[in-house]
């Protein structure tokens, strides 16, 4: 069976998941977080080098206030976990997404966990938070432009890989497989640009039961599909 080399995950459910139990959605939220180590692990004993997961988008704050700021104190208190899980793992992390809007202390926090982890070399985990596709389009536009009114660059050389450049995933290879639970099926503003050849695969699973088992039968899925496609990004071929 061939590994895709890069899955990302739309993680979600968390609240449909806690609700089915009778608890609260932040107890969903705290499971899911939960389950992300698991599957970190699992998908680097399966051989995916490098995943990443949709964690909190743009549009996520529109959500109730005390659901926002439990996200938040879920969020802190998953960047200590996430440093443990890192050195037991030798995990590299790097968190894609606007971070300005972040509370100091959790911007803080991300940039200790990516300065301590930047020289691990198990699975790259990419976390998206404050994350949009078109918000890191437009952000990417803006500073491709102000570089070429700085004449650093000309607008004549400005190609894919150029542009790629200034994404939040620069230097990371296109997903080659895209995984959302709970039965959706849509993309929700994520990786738009990246997900110009990816395979896509939903399934009603919500998010914190989705396990090694489920993650087999995605890749299988892909597995069975015949990819005739050419100019994805270097490097992000099945491996």
């Amino acid at each position: 069976m061939k590994i895709p080399q890069h899955v990302a995950i739309i993680l979600d459910g968390n609240g449909r998941w806690a609700k089915s139990k009778g608890m609260p959605r932040n107890y969903g939220h705290a499971q899911g977080s939960k389950n992300v180590e698991k599957i970190c692990e699992e998908a680097w004993r399966m051989g995916i080098k490098y995943l990443t997961v949709y964690a909190f988008s743009t549009e996520n704050w529109n959500r109730p206030k005390d659901e926002v700021e439990a996200l938040m104190k879920l969020l802190r208190n998953y960047m200590k976990t996430c440093l443990k899980t890192a050195k037991k793992n030798d995990m590299k992390i790097r968190v894609i997404g606007d971070l300005r809007r972040l509370d100091e202390d959790i911007r803080n926090r991300i940039e200790e966990l990516e300065e301590a982890t930047k020289e691990n070399k198990g699975l790259n985990f990419q976390i998206a938070i404050n994350y949009g596709s078109r918000d890191e389009i437009v952000r990417a536009v803006r500073k491709l432009s102000k570089d070429c009114a700085e004449g650093k660059i000309k607008a004549e050389d400005i190609d894919e890989r150029v542009f790629e450049g200034y994404l939040d995933t620069h230097d990371i290879p296109d997903p080659d497989l895209m995984i959302r639970t709970s039965g959706e099926l849509r993309l929700s503003n994520y990786l738009l640009w990246q997900f110009a050849y990816t395979e896509f695969y939903f399934t009603d699973v919500l998010w914190p039961d989705f396990s090694k088992e489920e993650l087999v039968k995605a890749i299988e899925h892909y597995n069975a599909r015949e990819r005739r496609y050419g100019g994805v990004k270097e490097g992000s071929k099945s491996v």
